[in-house]
């Protein structure tokens, strides 16, 4: 697409949000109704071209973890999208009264989603429904490592949609820069920290409010009250799933000192469990270039050189598949890549702790991350976990479940990310608060306000007297400060 396309394409939208109301709830529903109509259509064409773009991408994880939540959360917009549009009500000072006070959410006007590579479908419609909830128009960037989707995403919005309303624009990282610098109502990206940088630094040419949903280093701390086997399950779970390339996967374990490598096996026993082989089975992801897997290569002969013990899942492979086999590295260097780098694939250092007080200090001195995983069955360790550092969300006793809870925001907070979305906090995210005030059958503070500019009332209400640099009698009075003006 062209400057000239794309600029076009946002001065539709643009045009279109400033020259027609907010649109209705009933509209909004029939928007959403129709988003929902697409992506069950389309759900298998979908998959074909994720795993064209991967080169080797599970079906049922694409169905698993992109459709299905798409389909809930539309569901869930949509039933209770009059709740969320209701005015609220806000109390009224009593110098202020007879009068009232409420907060209208309107539609921000136009809003853009930069979309990443790991989640192409999800994380470009998972925030579109939350700005079309909130009666938005939206533009859509899909990543340029997944074109076979974004073509498909961009033919079957067209066909569904008018461009005024949501439209899927596809380039190269020139167009995503471009796009970024466009004036948007509001701007969401999800990627990497460094390129969220660029992405906030374009968008503050305009004054543009931005969502970045970053990453980081999520970990997870095994409790030593909590059954090793169990965490190990939960945590296989949400580290080898779509190989590990998810934003909130656990990105390393911290486990007692004395459990670490009965840990690894355990993990790594669940992930022969699940993926019995690996090379030649449609159910285990590939990693989506040659450039991330040489990078997680790297990383793990960098960490065994360092002397760190590697346990791999037998069907390793040659490399030649795109696949990365499950890996766990036991004590791996602090200042390797493995543990100053989000790893985004299916590598898990396991790092053990003498006291649950040194994991929780170990996590905290490093950057807050996106999400935070805690085992443990004792309420008082599960306090001292929560309490002892912020991340973007929590799941205790289990992996990335916080995310698909419609009813909870999703953000980071600090180098993690910018801001949430998700259900109400989504809704509220892509709407303006507007304030109004309707003046009463009486306006008693007018009234104040005139008498005392006629010297009535008393000394309290007429405030003490001025002077100073701005002028001033010396009886108080100020000639730059006139009487109050307006009576009954």
């Amino acid at each position: 697409m062209t400057q000239a396309q794309l600029s076009d394409r946002f001065r539709l939208q643009h045009a279109a949000s400033r020259a027609e109301g907010a649109a209705s709830a009933q509209e909004r529903r029939g928007r959403l109704e129709t988003l929902k109509a697409l992506v069950l259509e389309r759900r298998e064409a979908f998959a074909r071209a994720i795993d064209a773009d991967f080169g080797a991408r599970s079906a049922m994880e694409t169905g698993l973890l992109e459709v299905t939540p798409l389909i809930r959360s539309l569901d869930h917009a949509r039933a209770h999208l009059g709740r969320w549009m209701r005015d609220e009500r806000r109390s009224v000072d009593l110098m202020f009264q007879p009068s009232r006070a409420w907060i209208r959410h309107e539609p921000l006007g136009v809003v853009g989603v930069i979309a990443p590579w790991n989640y192409p479908l999800l994380l470009a419609l998972g925030p579109t429904i939350d700005a079309l909830a909130a009666g938005n128009r939206v533009m859509i960037k899909p990543s340029e490592l997944t074109p076979a989707f974004g073509a498909l995403l961009e033919a079957a919005v067209a066909e569904r949609f008018d461009p005024a309303v949501l439209t899927v624009v596809n380039g190269g990282v020139d167009t995503a820069q471009a796009f970024s610098r466009l004036a948007f109502d509001h701007l969401v990206f999800t990627g990497s920290t460094r390129v969220g940088r660029e992405v906030m630094r374009a968008a503050s040419e305009n004054l543009t409010p931005v969502t970045l949903e970053l990453g980081g280093k999520s970990p997870a701390v095994v409790a030593p009250d909590y059954p090793l086997d169990k965490a190990a399950r939960s945590i296989a779970f949400g580290k080898f799933l779509n190989a590990g390339q998810t934003c909130i996967a656990p990105d390393y374990a911290l486990v007692p000192a004395g459990q670490v490598r009965a840990f690894a096996e355990a993990v790594l026993d669940q992930a022969r469990r699940a993926y019995p082989t690996l090379q030649d089975n449609p159910d285990y992801s590939g990693v989506i270039s040659d450039r991330h897997r040489v990078r997680l290569r790297e990383a793990v002969a960098a960490a065994r050189a360092a002397g760190a013990e590697v346990l791999e899942h037998p069907d390793a492979g040659d490399g030649n598949t795109g696949k990365i086999a499950p890996t766990l590295v036991l004590n791996p260097p602090t200042d390797g890549l493995l543990m100053q780098e989000e790893i985004f694939g299916p590598v898990l250092p396991v790092i053990g702790y003498d006291s649950l007080d040194e994991a929780l200090a170990f996590v905290a001195a490093r950057p807050r991350p996106l999400a935070l995983y805690g085992f443990t069955n004792q309420t008082r360790t599960r306090d001292r976990i929560l309490g002892s550092g912020l991340s973007g969300g929590v799941t205790l006793n289990g992996t990335m479940l916080h995310i698909a809870q419609n009813d909870l925001p999703f953000g980071g907070v600090g180098p993690s990310g910018l801001g949430a979305y998700h259900g109400p906090e989504g809704f509220k995210r892509f709407s303006h608060a507007r304030a109004v005030y309707d003046v009463g059958p009486v306006n008693a503070f007018e009234r104040l306000g005139a008498a005392v500019g006629r010297g009535g009332g008393p000394a309290s209400a007429r405030g003490p007297a001025v002077s100073g640099p701005i002028g001033g009698d010396e009886k108080g009075r100020n000639p730059a400060v006139p009487p109050f003006p307006f009576g009954p």
